[in-house]
């Protein structure tokens, strides 16, 4: 499914519309109005930004994620079917969100208190089990605490397939970009903000496809 959702991207462009929305809204937010908001109280309220573009990328990660199912399942997968179907899940999509990145969060902060090691860890065991919580919203229709508690019946049934997928996207949200300053070593600031947005909504467009596809083939059988 990651060889067959490349031709799948070049095929229906318009997966890219939301999440380069969602990258560019990130990018105005770190760059204006975070320090604008934040640099007169010496950085407090800074991490409250953080979390708005983490639930911004989240969204938009839900609506791509919907159009990439409706593409798998052989649907016309437009791009209108999916931001109409994401609109009337917004409020279960959001609330999966939040749910994410509390758990995630209260999982380091709780592991904190037995190293700074140990909270890191617990925080990516945490969100290991949560990375089906946005699938299970989106195209599962589960909002809040039921797509937390599906994600982590679609991990057991398939804990391989998961921890491959897992692999895929850190490797892609986090491992390449520490070398693309490398390649973009000319760009002005602004240049290169424009380019990891670019790339970060590539990535995304491109993950919904194996998480929408992973999740539907899991799903059901996480239920038993």
């Amino acid at each position: 499914m990651y060889v067959q959702a490349v031709p799948l991207l070049l095929k229906h462009p318009s997966i890219l519309a939301v999440p380069l929305l969602a990258a560019v809204m990130a990018v105005l937010i770190n760059a204006a109005i975070a320090p604008l908001m934040t640099n007169a109280m010496g950085g407090i309220g800074a991490g409250l930004f953080g979390i708005l573009v983490q639930l911004i990328y989240l969204w938009a990660f839900g609506i791509a994620i919907i159009q990439a199912s409706h593409i798998w399942r052989g649907r016309r997968g437009s791009f209108d079917e999916a931001w109409e179907e994401g609109r009337t899940k917004f409020g279960g999509i959001l609330l999966a969100a939040v749910g994410f990145q509390f758990v995630v969060w209260a999982a380091s902060y709780i592991g904190s208190f037995f190293g700074g090691a140990f909270g890191l860890v617990l925080g990516i065991f945490a969100a290991f089990f949560l990375i089906y919580t946005i699938p299970a919203a989106a195209i599962g229709g589960m909002p809040g605490s039921l797509a937390i508690s599906a994600s982590i019946r679609a991990v057991r049934a398939n804990v391989t397939g998961s921890i491959l997928l897992a692999i895929v996207f850190f490797g892609l949200w986090l491992i390449v970009p520490v070398y693309l300053p490398y390649v973009t070593v000319h760009l002005s600031q602004v240049l290169y903000s424009l380019v990891m947005a670019a790339y970060e909504a590539l990535v995304l467009a491109y993950m919904a496809f194996p998480f929408a596809k992973q999740y539907d083939d899991v799903a059901f059988r996480g239920l038993w």
